[in-house]
C-alpha cells in the first residue's frame, strides 16, 4: 500500500479487508471520502468511492479517481479498471468520466439494487486529454438516436407497398433500423434486400419523421425515402424472411387505413397531401 498524492489531495492507506484495497480521500489534511479497488480477475480491477456530494466533490472524485487509475496501471500491471456507479449518482459518473472512464452500458439492478452505469479504462486506452481520448469519451457519453428507414415503394394505380409482420399486428412499409455506421439509404436498400430479397433504388429522400416514444419502444427517427412506381408482379418474385414478414400487401388508402400501424396511416395521409415537410413530427398514437 502506497500514499498517491496531487497537489493537495492526498490518498492515504487504509486498513480494510483482504477483498479491497483502500485509501482516505484528504484535501489540505481534511479528510473527504474513501476509495477503495477490489481484483476482479488477473488483469482488471474495480474502483469505488465516495467522496460526498457537497461543494467541490465532483473535482476531488475526478482527480481522486485519476490517481486510482494512473496507480492500478503502473503499479498493479492491471489492464482494465471498471466502476459501476447508481445512475442516480450523475456527479460520480461525470467524475469517472472526467479521468478517463468510458461508458460501457447500464447494468440492470435486480429486486431492490439500483441500475448501474458500467464504466471502464483500459491501459491502452489513449489519454483522456489527448484528441482521440476526449472523441472517444463523447461517443462513450452521448446518446443516440434509433434510426429507421422506411420505402414508399407503388404500383401504378397508387397503391402502396406493405409489410404484414411476424411481431405485431398491424402493418406497417418496407424497411427497418439502421446499424452503427451504416448511412439510412443504404440500411434501407440492405433491409429490404434481406426481407423481401430484392434490390430497390433509392430515388430521393421524401421526409424525415419523428416518432415519439410508444408501446415501450423509444423514440426514434424515420427517413423515409421514394422507391419509385414498379410493376406490381414484383411481389412474386419475392423471397420473405419468414422470421419477419409473413406477407406483403398493395394497400390502397382505405386499406392502409384499416391494417397499417397508426404512425404509417398518419404518415401515408401526411404523403398524400403533398405538403410534405423536409422534417416532421408525428402525434403521439394511443395506446
Amino acid at each position: 500500500m502506497v500514499t498517491l498524492t496531487d497537489d493537495g489531495l492526498v490518498l492515504e492507506p487504509t486498513t480494510g479487508s483482504d477483498e479491497f484495497t483502500g485509501w482516505s480521500v484528504n484535501v489540505d489534511g481534511e479528510r473527504r471520502g474513501t476509495i477503495a479497488l477490489r481484483e476482479e480477475t488477473r488483469s482488471s480491477v474495480s474502483v469505488r468511492w465516495n467522496t460526498g456530494t457537497g461543494d467541490g466533490a465532483l473535482p476531488i472524485a475526478t482527480r481522486a479517481v485519476r490517481l486510482v487509475l494512473e496507480h492500478a496501471f503502473a503499479s498493479l500491471g492491471v489492464r482494465r479498471v471498471e466502476a459501476r456507479v447508481p445512475v442516480e449518482r450523475a456527479g460520480d459518473v461525470r467524475a469517472a468520466s472526467i479521468a478517463g472512464m468510458r461508458r460501457e452500458g447500464i447494468v440492470r439492478g435486480a429486486a431492490d439494487e439500483p441500475d448501474r452505469v458500467l464504466m471502464a479504462r483500459l491501459v491502452d486506452d489513449p489519454p483522456a486529454a489527448s484528441r482521440d481520448g476526449f472523441i472517444a469519451l463523447l461517443n462513450a457519453g452521448l446518446p443516440t438516436k434509433r434510426v429507421i428507414s422506411q420505402g414508399l415503394l407503388r404500383d401504378p394505380d397508387g397503391r402502396v407497398m406493405l409489410c404484414e409482420l411476424t411481431y405485431k399486428s398491424e402493418w406497417d412499409l418496407p424497411g427497418g433500423v439502421v446499424e452503427v455506421g451504416e448511412s439510412p439509404a443504404v440500411g434501407l436498400v440492405r433491409e429490404i434486400s434481406e426481407e423481401l430479397g430484392v434490390d430497390v433504388s433509392v430515388k430521393s429522400l421524401l421526409t424525415v419523421n419523428w416518432l415519439p416514444a410508444w408501446r415501450g419502444w423509444d423514440d426514434a427517427c424515420i427517413f423515409l425515402f421514394d422507391l419509385g412506381v414498379v410493376d406490381p408482379a414484383i411481389t412474386e418474385t419475392m423471397t420473405l424472411q419468414p422470421t419477419e414478414i409473413r406477407s406483403v400487401q398493395w394497400c390502397d388508402a382505405d386499406r392502409v387505413a384499416e391494417r397499417a400501424t397508426g404512425a404509417a396511416v398518419e404518415l401515408l395521409a401526411a404523403v398524400a397531401d403533398g405538403d410534405l415537410p423536409t422534417y416532421r413530427e408525428a402525434p403521439l398514437q394511443p395506446e
